[in-house]
């Protein structure tokens, strides 16, 4: 079964996060999603604390930006809360927002070339080995982590483009697809990650999450909001047709059926995205919490 999951996104003020995350909790949804967006929540230590106010929900980070983070500090991160919370951390990397990482002084001029390195790199290093590396963005002078994890801890990659997709699948433990994907072209989407996984001779039929955001909204201007937001993202949505390309509105019902289409299209796990304005996430994650229940009893 296709697995539902709420997004918290990283706009959300500080203080809302940790009643946010419990009620995602009660409502019986089994993962919560987050991002790094400069410059707002950091996904380490909101990933924390959700981790530390909860018993059982999943955290994923979809993603972290791999020019913001030295890879020996990520690993330290990931490797210790993978130690105080078992199972419950799905670390995901990815390029980042590249005119953000120009603020910051981290654009690397070859964001494939970084994301080959880093996530080569992070992998050894949580699976604890004794690194030593000297790449063009990535380099580690006889590093090993005190505290590796015990089991191992798939990192996901994120990928938009087809060069970028096929990275995912020759080295990713699954994929983060943004919501500009949309359901129509996941199948295109799942196509150059089965390339990248050919290429690097993984086995076709192992298990490759994929992670598929997508907005959603309820209540009786849901799709005004969601039509205003993704506008504004760039992409044709001017009519409903359009608009559930890339979104999914209504009652549970609705977002459980939605939920299946893109479960038949490819998608292991969708993160539905409330819009920025959501007026009342509460209720959001109530009704999301609904469509769960129905997936979960048919």
């Amino acid at each position: 079964m296709t697995t539902l999951a709420c997004i918290i996104r990283p706009s959300t003020p500080p203080s809302r996060i940790i009643p946010l995350a419990r009620a995602v909790e009660s409502a019986g949804i089994a993962e919560i999603w987050l991002w790094e967006d400069c410059f707002q929540t950091g996904g380490i230590s909101v990933a924390s604390a959700i981790l530390s106010a909860t018993d059982r929900v999943r955290v994923g980070i979809g993603v972290m930006p791999t020019p913001l983070r030295n890879v020996a500090l990520t690993a330290m991160e990931v490797a210790t809360v993978e130690a105080m919370f078992p199972g419950r951390l799905i670390p995901g990397i990815g390029h980042g927002v590249q005119s953000w990482m120009a603020q910051v002084g981290a654009k690397a001029a070859s964001p494939l070339t970084l994301m080959r390195e880093y996530s080569t790199a992070l992998r050894a290093l949580l699976a604890g080995e004794r690194v030593t590396t000297s790449g063009r963005y990535v380099s580690l002078d006889d590093v090993a982590l005190d505290w590796p994890p015990a089991q191992p801890v798939p990192v996901p990659v994120a990928a938009t483009g087809p060069k970028s997709l096929r990275l995912a699948g020759e080295i990713g433990d699954g994929v983060v697809l943004e919501g500009s994907v949309g359901l129509a072209g996941l199948p295109a989407v799942l196509e150059r990650i089965a390339e990248g996984r050919a290429a690097a001779g993984h086995d076709a039929a192992a298990p490759f999450p994929v992670i598929q955001n997508v907005s959603a909204a309820t209540g009786p201007d849901a799709t005004t909001r969601l039509r205003a937001e993704l506008t504004a993202w760039g992409m044709g949505v001017a009519d409903d047709d359009a608009l559930g390309s890339y979104a999914l509105w209504g009652d549970a019902e609705a977002l459980a059926d939605g939920v299946r289409r893109y479960g038949k299209a490819g998608a292991s796990t969708v993160a539905l995205q409330p819009t920025e304005d959501e007026p009342d996430m509460e209720r959001f994650i109530e009704v999301v919490g609904a469509a769960q229940e129905l997936l979960s009893n048919a």
